[in-house]
């Protein structure tokens, strides 16, 4: 076994040691973690839903289960597909199916077609207790005046429950980079995250209220040990999870320029974008990275990839906590 084995594989046991003792599920959610409701089975409806009522009949266990990731509407990549994948020898750590948490969830919406999407996304401590974090290339199609389109919020969806309802996304509450709107998915690949306002789901409860929420840490560099990363694949009834450390990336695509956030999980396919990469913190878990940026998240199912945290996410956050007028694609 080579040096860089052993030392990978003692990562991956002092990462699984150190999230046991820091605990599954953050103190602070400890509460919200234990409600449940049932599926809603009231009939779907034909008209485009406003209202967490509405969103809640129509988001269906069926339609839910159908919804495909948003990751197959990007337009082909310019490297090969094993181009960003494990290294000869990497250790690749397994990721595992759970029932999830509550500050961790999937986005669905229709897309012009009519077809269901989804990308998973994380709550972020906020003010006013409404805020959702995901990838850039999930939430881009939603910006100013562009149709709502069933968009709604499902923390800690699993097996067709929603057990905390579904979070409507405020109108203009999509928050974006203007650089990722300027140079597009792959050249403003370092500017791959976005924030969501939403609105209360069905009992007039606010999202972090009823869920708890992760911090935002920027700028705390690269390399990151031990990182838990949440997300769901597409077509999945349960989200998975995965313990192991980010590594400093410099792209080496022209197409996607920037240095990274690299972390190696295993199975974490299309429907995974925007799922959060989370560090131990003070009793609960801080979100430094995302699934998103090269190659919008990574080319293969073992390795994944996060814009940089550092002052272009904490200026995007600055923006949408304060209600400034959200960034937007050129006319």
């Amino acid at each position: 076994m080579s040096s860089s084995s052993r030392f990978t594989r003692h990562a991956a046991v002092i990462a699984a040691a150190l999230l046991s003792t820091a605990g599954l599920t953050p103190a602070a959610s400890a509460t919200a973690a234990s409600a449940t409701t049932t599926p809603t089975t009231a009939a779907p409806t034909t008209a485009a839903p406003t209202t967490a009522a509405q969103l809640g009949a129509y988001w269906t266990p069926a339609r839910m289960a159908a919804a495909l990731p948003a990751d197959t509407t990007s337009p082909a990549l310019t490297a090969p597909p094993t181009a960003d994948g494990p290294r000869p020898g990497e250790f690749i750590p397994p990721s595992r199916s759970f029932d999830g948490i509550p500050q961790a969830g999937a986005f669905f919406w229709t897309d012009v077609n009519g077809t269901g999407r989804t990308c998973s996304a994380s709550v972020v401590h906020s003010p006013d207790h409404d805020l959702v974090l995901s990838a850039g290339h999930c939430l881009k199609g939603y910006a100013g005046p562009s149709p709502r389109r069933n968009l709604g919020f499902v923390p800690q969806y699993h097996d067709g429950l929603k057990p905390f309802g579904v979070f409507p996304v405020k109108a203009d509450g999509i928050y974006l980079a203007q650089e990722y709107y300027d140079r597009g998915e792959h050249a403003g690949a370092a500017y791959d995250f976005g924030f969501a306002v939403t609105e209360p789901n069905q009992d007039g409860r606010p999202l972090e209220d009823a869920t708890g929420a992760v911090r935002l840490l920027t700028d705390t560099g690269y390399v990151h040990a031990p990182v838990r990363m949440i997300g769901y694949p597409g077509g999945a009834q349960k989200p998975l999870e995965c313990l192991s450390w980010t590594t400093r990336w410099a792209g080496d695509d022209p197409a996607d320029p920037g240095t990274f956030e690299r972390i190696v999980c295993d199975g974490f396919t299309g429907g995974t974008s925007g799922g959060p990469m989370l560090i131990p913190w003070f009793g609960g878990w801080a979100v430094i990275g995302l699934v998103g940026g090269y190659h919008t998240g990574g080319n293969t199912p073992q390795v994944s990839y996060s814009a940089p945290f550092t002052s272009a996410i904490r200026a995007l956050y600055e923006a949408a906590t304060t209600g400034a007028p959200p960034a937007a694609p050129a006319p």
